[in-house]
């Protein structure tokens, strides 16, 4: 735990008997120490700290006596009579070095352009530096654990590996391991080796760089972000020139960038890539990435040939989602035009210029919570260096894998520091706007914490950018080893209320789509998707009164969301109560959870689970028309469009994106991912059926619904869905009553008058300052009266009343009875005045 205590399972052995810990670290270097129980165990400091050790250990004190570096530098056994157990060293390490190495600046650090490359490396008996097919000597620093190698002016450009002499744990030996630098700044192709680069150079920069303008920034409680992965935006858009590059952003005639600059003139504020930082899984060079060897497009809709022939290719083609690291804060190189080299460097930086000059800021989706590969693995790169220290390990000395991946621990020094001083670079060097966490919940929300302070020191005169407006915002959901506190206090969805740091809210979103992620029957209905009011024949909905029950429970929870998802937000519930939004119930847990506007963060749909079409291609009857899936996922949407907070949407969703009923793309190739921009090409549905490993379970559901022509949509639906969320963005952008600040304000400027007992089942009505807003999930006209509202004057707000929505201009307002009418899967929005 630290340099004088060894943590001990109460159930392991006898406490009475006499411990001691073997060190071997080679000839000169080996030897044993006497453990000594303390009595009382751990103290109250080392229980808060290790939270998860507080009740089944004991504490036993050890005296290295000066000895540190050779007891941590090879073999450690603990042991007793008749036991022997391996020993983790994490809190050792932070003790005696973290303090030290928490201010080295580590990997290539050029002064007056001469680079000195640094790595940390406490338990390595030996680090030396290849560099350019020579072998360059490194120094210690014993203080931190720090090797360092000062260079020339002519190192630049050379690429690099370090060989590190460590005891690996994994393979039970001490070994030389060949391996690049965690904090690399450029690679060559394949990350085989580092390269030693100055992010300043001037040749790595595109014209105008220096001198960049970015769209004025917008807080997170206003943002409307579009969720896109950088290959799925061009590499099927006919009219790119760069396909599946950075480079296709800053191509202002393609058909992706013109949809792009469209949604940022109707008020989307950012893009949120998916990865692109350096990941694992697809071969960099084009010339090595494999195609599906099989004529997709003639395959018929419901086959499952177009997916046994795309996953003959996937382990080697050019598609993944990313969330595979192998170094955080290089750019990915099968997205460059040159995987070799810094190119990577200038075209990422010409594609944020890109979309800032389409009016659009930049999110980057970074995934620190776990790494590709562990141990000895050629995709490991922290645990060959240090073994043992980067990744969270169980009680077993296992690597935590709750999080698909080998799970890293930000809760220790050295891999917190990792993430902030990544986060950093990016937002220094490449001017990235705002970061989403991947499994945030992975993280203690100290750490989310410190990467926020940190960002808050960059300022324009000193960094050239306004670290202050930088977003964050992630995952906090609560499962795997780390729930509910048991390591840390975790950056989970109550944990980050108040902070300013957003969590994804999935209350509203089940709500609205109906049903969860993993329902084992897609069919569950939702409030836009049909439940009760146009009730589909899955038994798994039940009776039309447990039906109804649960359609104004969803509406309650939509309630919620429309509020920003805060706790202490005060409305009628449908069963007529007084309720905060922590009352209202979700799956067990409180629905609301939120201190403040921009705490939670709205969404129907991201790259995860089916996209909102063909949700609710499951969902919705089967008979249902294509202009009316269009309608109602143009509801869906409007539920987080137009609520408190910020809000996000797949790209291509309001073009009626789908993935042919994947719920899980990652691999699936180019195939089912692409986004097509031109309606003519299809919207994606009816590409075959979805790969089976993810899907197959479904195959019985989607297998007719891919055969029924009448689910892909043309033009019409396409068109008319995509204008209507521009116009719901454009009300969003420009009525202020969607941006409050405090929960004070969304109290007294946010109602729901017909909220009760006697609510309509399948309309939500909200009152927002001078906005009287009709969400109408049914299949036909609804006329709500706010009583108080009688004599007080309304009319369609002018974006609908001069919009695209031809149905939407059929909404009237009745002044002598204060009605409000609405046709079916419709949402009005009316202006007092």
């Amino acid at each position: 735990m630290d340099r004088s205590t060894l943590a001990w399972p109460k159930n392991l052995g006898d406490p009475t008997r006499p411990h001691h810990l073997t060190y071997d670290a080679g000839r000169k270097a080996h030897g044993t120490l006497d453990l000594t129980r303390v009595p009382g165990g751990l103290t109250a400091a080392q229980r808060a700290e290790y939270p998860h050790l507080a009740a089944g250990y004991d504490a036993y004190r050890v005296d290295a006596r000066g000895r540190e570096r050779d007891v941590l530098s090879g073999r450690l056994v603990a042991g007793t009579d008749g036991v022997a157990t391996g020993v983790q060293i994490p809190g050792v390490l932070d003790d005696l070095y973290a303090g030290a190495a928490a201010g080295a600046r580590l990997g290539p650090v050029f002064r007056d352009g001469r680079p000195t490359l640094s790595v940390w490396a406490p338990t390595a008996r030996h680090v030396a530096l290849e560099l350019d097919g020579r072998t360059v000597p490194m120094r210690r620093d014993d203080t931190s654990g720090v090797w360092s190698a000062e260079g020339s002016r002519d190192w630049a450009g050379k690429p690099y590996r370090y060989a590190v002499t460590v005891w690996a744990p994994s393979a039970g030996k001490v070994v030389t391991n060949l391996v690049t630098d965690p904090y690399s700044t450029a690679l060559t192709a394949d990350s085989a080796r580092s390269l030693v680069t100055d992010l300043a150079d001037p040749a790595l920069s595109p014209a105008g760089w220096r001198g960049l303008r970015k769209p004025k920034a917008v807080p997170l409680r206003d943002a409307a972000i579009q969720e896109l992965h950088l290959r799925d935006f061009s590499v099927a858009d006919r009219s790119a020139k760069h396909p599946g590059q950075y480079l296709a952003f800053a191509d202002p005639s393609s058909a992706g960038t013109r949809h792009l600059r469209e949604l940022a003139r109707a008020g989307t504020s950012y893009v949120h890539l998916l990865p692109a930082f350096d990941f694992a899984t697809a071969p960099e060079r084009r010339a090595d990435q494999a195609t599906p060897p099989c004529d997709l497009a003639a395959l018929p809709a419901d086959s499952d040939r177009q997916q046994d022939c795309t996953g003959k290719a996937a382990a080697r083609d050019a598609y993944n989602w990313g969330y595979d690291p192998l170094h955080y804060t290089v750019p990915e190189g099968s997205y460059a035009s040159d995987p070799d080299g810094p190119r990577r460097t200038l075209e990422f930086r010409r594609m944020v210029q890109g979309l800032a000059d389409d009016g659009l800021r930049t999110v980057m989706d970074v995934v620190y919570n776990h790494t590709a590969a562990s141990g000895q693995s050629e995709k490991s790169v922290l645990d060959r260096i240090v073994p043992g220290y980067y990744h969270r390990l169980l009680d077993d000395g296992a690597v935590a894998g709750s999080t698909c991946c080998a799970g890293t621990a930000p809760e220790h020094a050295m891999m917190g520091k990792l993430v902030v001083d990544s986060v950093v670079t990016w937002a220094r060097e490449y001017k990235v706007d705002g970061f989403r966490f991947d499994l945030m919940g992975h993280h203690p929300k100290a750490n989310i914490l410190a990467v926020r302070r940190a960002l808050d020191a960059l300022t324009p005169a000193k960094d050239g950018v306004d670290g202050k407006a930088v977003i964050l915002y992630g995952e906090g959901w609560n499962f795997g080893e780390a729930a509910n506190d048991a390591r840390f206090v975790q950056a989970t969805q109550k944990n980050m209320a108040g902070t300013g740091v957003a969590t994804f809210s999935d209350r509203a979103r089940d709500a609205v789509r109906g049903g969860g992620p993993f329902d084992e029957d897609p069919r569950v209905q939702g409030f836009a998707s049909g439940l009760f009011t146009a009730p589909n024949d899955s038994p798994a909905n039940g009776s039309p009164a447990e039906q109804r029950a649960r359609l104004l429970h969803a509406q309650d929870l939509v309630k919620v969301g429309l509020s920003g998802n805060l706790a202490g937000y005060r409305f009628t519930d449908t069963s007529g109560r007084a309720v905060r939004g922590a009352d209202v119930d979700y799956n067990g847990s409180p629905a609301g959870y939120a201190d403040a506007p921009g705490d939670a963060l709205a969404y129907a749909d991201a790259h995860d689970n089916e996209s909102l079409y063909d949700a609710l291609a499951f969902k919705l009857p089967r008979a249902t028309a294509p202009a009316d899936r269009a309608r109602a996922q143009v509801l869906a949407l409007a539920t987080t469009a137009l609520s408190q907070g910020p809000s996000l949407s797949q790209a291509g969703t309001d073009l009626l994106r789908s993935k042919s009923l994947d719920r899980n793309s990652y691999d699936s190739g180019d195939w089912f991912n692409a986004i097509h921009w031109d309606c003519r090409d299809g919207n994606g549905f009816g590409r075959g059926l979805p790969p089976a490993a993810d899907n197959a379970a479904k195959w019985p559901y989607a297998r007719p619904l891919l055969a029924d022509p009448a689910l892909r949509p043309g033009c019409g639906p396409v068109t008319a869905a995509s204008a209507a969320y521009r116009d719901l963005l454009r009300i969003r952008t420009t009525e202020q009553a969607f941006r409050q600040k405090t929960a004070a304000d969304v109290q007294a400027a946010l109602s729901f008058p017909l909220s009760g007992r006697d609510e309509t089942p399948g309309v939500i009505t909200m009152r927002l300052g001078d906005l009287v807003v009709v969400f109408n999930a049914t299949t036909g006209w609804r006329s709500e009266r706010i009583a108080e509202l009688t004599g007080a004057r309304y009319g369609l707000h002018p974006v609908q009343a001069g919009g695209a929505d031809p149905v939407v201009k059929g909404a009237v307002y009745d002044v002598t009875s204060g009605t409000f009418a609405v046709p079916g899967r419709t949402v009005a929005v009316f202006r007092a005045g």
